[in-house]
């Protein structure tokens, strides 16, 4: 998605080989006409897929989704790092570490919001290992939905997780792909 690629030229801070900062426009402050239009690309091309609901982790996935959940008409639902008072006891949950943050954290999503049989289309504003989309896609299984597939804002294919999930046979579409971040310089595939 060139927009996308425009603005990560031009907003992005290459922080390390292995780390690309974002903050303006995804992981702390959202640009929403960049947003809305990722959701409607979204939507565009996993339409077909006939999902019943999308699927991200807190915090960053979720305008994404929103976005893209609002341009197919279905729910949007987010795992949550944290349990709160109000969350139901009986969840689907999962270990999972965080590249950026350097910890393990645990998601959930209550199983009454999950259900056998629906399809679920997952997406989210990165993907550099993969544990995090792993650990929803685990979850989908627990609850016996359909992943019917992955979509990435911003991909680090350097890095082994959109490759990991595709060797699952998972359709994975990311609007942009980075082959490197070295000598300070973004590329793109």
């Amino acid at each position: 998605m060139e927009l996308l690629k425009q603005r990560i030229q031009e907003v992005g801070v290459v922080v390390s080989d292995k780390v690309l900062k974002l903050d303006a426009i995804l992981n702390h402050q959202v640009d929403p006409v960049l947003t809305m239009e990722m959701g409607r690309e979204f939507a565009r091309l996993f339409r077909e897929t006939k999902p019943d609901k999308v699927l991200t982790v807190e915090s960053s996935g979720i305008p994404i989704a929103f976005t893209t959940a609002l341009h197919l008409e279905i729910p949007m639902i987010f795992a949550r790092r944290k349990k709160t008072l109000t969350m139901d006891q009986d969840t689907y949950s999962e270990r999972v570490p965080s590249f950026t943050k350097g910890i393990v954290t645990d998601i959930m999503v209550s199983s009454h919001l999950l259900h056998k049989g629906e399809r679920v289309l997952l997406i989210d504003d990165f993907i550099a290992n993969g544990d995090a989309a792993r650990g929803l896609i685990r979850i989908i299984e627990k609850a016996g939905a359909e992943l019917v597939g992955v979509g990435i804002a911003v991909e680090k294919s350097f890095q082994s997780g959109g490759s990991s999930i595709r060797e699952r046979g998972v359709r994975v579409e990311s609007l942009a792909r980075i082959a490197s971040l070295e000598n300070g310089q973004i590329t793109f595939d």
